[in-house]
C-alpha cells in the first residue's frame, strides 16, 4: 500500500484537483513520444525474468494498455498523509460500519473465530480502505504498475520529468531518487500482479485500483495478495472484490503481523500500522473499531 505521512490537515479538493490539471499535458516532447515504445524496455525485462515473449507482447498490445503518465503523476504530487481521516468517525459512516457489521456477520464472525482478529477493526479497514467496498479506484493497476516499473529506464524516466517539472514540489535530484526507489517496488509489483492474474485467470487489464495500484475492497498490493489474501467464501479463488474474500484476507493480515485476541491497545496500533504507514490512519481505525464495538 501506500505510504501515508502523518498529517491531519485536510487536502482541499479543489486545490488538489486544479494541481492536476495544471499538469503539463501538452508537454510537446512528451507527447510526441511513440507511446507503444514506452515500455519497450519493460518487456525485455519482463522477458529475462522468465516471462513468455508472445504473453507480454499479447498483454501489452491490447488497446486498454497504455503509459498512465496523468495516474502516476501524483506518486510525486499528492500527500496522502493530508487526507481528512476524521470523516470516517463521523456518524453517517459510522452508521454505514454499523450496517456492514450486520449485513457481513457470518462472513466476519467466521475470520474472528479462524484468525482472532476482532471483527470491528476489519470492518475499519475496509470503511477506511475502500468506503465498504464502493471505491476501489479507478486506474487500471497493468497501467499503473507498468508505468511506473518504465521509470527504471534513465531515457524515459528522463521524459517524465519533463511531463511533471513545473507540477511537482521534488527537485530533480529528489525525483530521481523517488523514482528508482519505486520503479524497483512497482516492477516487483507488476509480477506478482501478472503472477495473480495468471494464477486465478483473471484479465490483468481489466482490473483498477488505486493511484498506487492497490487494488480489491482491502486495497492490498499484488505481492500481498500471493502471501496473505485468503478464500473467504470456499470458491477456491481469491477475488478482492468479493466481500468475504476481502473480509478473510485483511484477518490474514492482521493476524500474520501479530494481531491476537486481547491485545495491547500499543501492540495492536504497531500491528495496524504494518496496513498503512500512518499513524493518523492507524488512530482512526482503532477509533473507529472502538465506536463500533460500543454501538453494536
Amino acid at each position: 500500500m501506500a505510504q501515508r505521512r502523518s498529517n491531519r490537515k485536510l487536502l482541499c479538493v479543489a486545490g488538489f484537483m486544479f494541481l492536476l490539471v495544471s499538469l503539463n499535458t501538452t508537454d510537446p516532447t512528451f507527447a510526441s513520444t511513440d507511446r507503444s515504445d514506452m515500455f519497450s524496455p519493460l518487456k525485455k525485462k519482463l522477458e529475462t525474468d522468465g516471462f513468455k515473449k508472445t504473453e507480454i507482447e499479447q498483454l501489452y498490445s491490447h488497446p486498454s494498455v497504455a503509459f498512465d503518465a496523468k495516474g502516476v503523476s501524483m506518486y510525486f504530487i499528492h500527500n496522502e498523509g493530508k487526507l481528512n481521516y476524521d470523516q470516517f468517525a463521523e456518524k453517517k459512516s459510522v452508521d454505514k460500519a454499523l450496517n456492514y457489521l450486520k449485513k457481513h456477520k457470518s462472513a466476519l464472525d467466521e475470520a474472528q473465530k479462524k484468525y482472532g482478529v476482532d471483527k470491528e477493526v476489519i470492518v475499519a479497514i475496509l470503511l477506511v480502505e475502500s468506503r465498504l467496498g464502493t471505491y476501489t479506484g479507478n486506474r487500471r493497476v497493468l497501467n499503473t504498475l507498468s508505468t511506473m516499473a518504465a521509470l527504471q529506464d534513465k531515457t524515459i524516466r528522463k521524459e517524465y520529468w519533463n511531463y511533471i517539472a513545473s507540477s511537482t514540489h521534488l527537485s530533480r535530484k529528489e525525483y530521481e531518487t523517488k523514482a528508482k526507489r519505486k520503479s524497483g517496488w512497482a516492477y516487483k509489483e507488476l509480477k506478482a500482479f501478472l503472477q495473480y492474474t495468471s494464477q486465478e485467470k483473471i484479465d490483468p487489464g481489466t482490473i483498477k485500483g488505486s493511484y498506487a495500484g492497490a487494488l480489491g475492497y482491502c486495497q492490498f498490493m499484488p505481492s500481498n495478495i500471493l502471501i496473505l489474501a485468503r478464500d473467504g467464501n470456499n470458491d477456491k479463488k481469491i477475488n478482492l472484490f468479493d466481500h468475504e474474500d476481502a473480509i478473510m484476507s485483511i484477518a490474514s493480515y492482521l493476524s500474520h503481523y501479530g494481531w491476537k485476541p486481547g491485545i495491547p491497545p500499543k501492540t495492536a496500533a504497531k500491528v495496524v500500522y504494518t496496513y498503512n504507514h500512518s499513524s493518523y490512519y492507524v488512530n482512526i481505525i482503532l477509533k473507529v473499531a472502538s465506536i463500533l464495538k460500543k454501538s453494536s
